[in-house]
C-alpha cells in the first residue's frame, strides 16, 4: 500500500482539497485498494476544524466527493508512516522537515514538483480564489499519480 500525506499550514483548505482530489483520481483508476491518503497541518491553529467552506464548495462544483476530515497536525511519527509527505508550499516544506527532524529518506515533496514546476500551490486563505487553488491541486495530484504509476508500480 502506498501512503500519502498532504500537508499545508492549517489543514482546512489546500491539503484537504488535495486529499479529496487524489482519492478521486485513484478511484477513477480503480486503485483505491493500493492507496492510503490523508492530510495534516504544520500548525495547530485549525486543529479539529472541518474543511473550509471554499474547499467544500469547489469540490462540490467539480463533483468530487469531500473526504470527511478534521484538521490534525503532522507529527514526527508521520514521517515513518507515510511514503510521500507532500507539502503545498515552500514554508510547508520547511516546517515539515523541522517536524520530521530532517528528510533522511527523501520522502518530503512539494506538490507542484510533480507537475514540472517548483511553484507553490496558491493559498486561498489569503485570496479567496479556490479556482486557482483547485487548478494547482489537480495539476499536482495528476502529476503525483503519474509519478507513482511510473516509479512505484511494483507496489500497486
Amino acid at each position: 500500500m502506498i501512503k500519502i500525506l498532504f500537508v499545508c499550514h492549517g489543514n482546512i483548505c489546500r491539503s484537504t482539497m488535495a486529499e479529496s482530489v487524489m482519492t478521486y483520481l485513484v478511484k477513477q483508476k480503480k486503485l483505491e485498494h493500493s492507496f492510503y491518503i490523508n492530510s495534516a497541518a504544520t500548525s495547530r491553529e485549525e486543529i479539529g476544524n472541518s474543511p473550509h467552506y471554499g474547499t467544500v464548495g469547489k469540490l462540490r462544483e467539480m463533483k468530487i466527493p469531500l473526504i470527511p476530515h478534521r484538521a490534525v497536525q503532522m507529527t514526527k511519527q508521520d514521517y515513518n508512516t507515510y511514503d510521500y509527505l507532500v507539502g503545498m508550499d515552500t514554508a510547508n516544506i520547511r516546517n515539515m522537515t523541522r517536524i520530521a527532524d530532517g528528510d533522511s529518506e527523501g520522502k518530503i515533496y512539494k506538490l507542484l514538483s510533480f507537475a514540472s514546476s517548483g511553484r507553490d500551490v496558491a493559498d486561498p486563505w489569503y485570496t479567496g480564489d479556490f479556482d486557482t487553488t483547485y487548478a494547482d491541486v489537480l495539476e499536482g495530484c495528476t502529476g503525483l499519480l503519474a509519478y507513482i504509476l511510473n516509479n512505484d508500480k511494483d507496489r500497486l
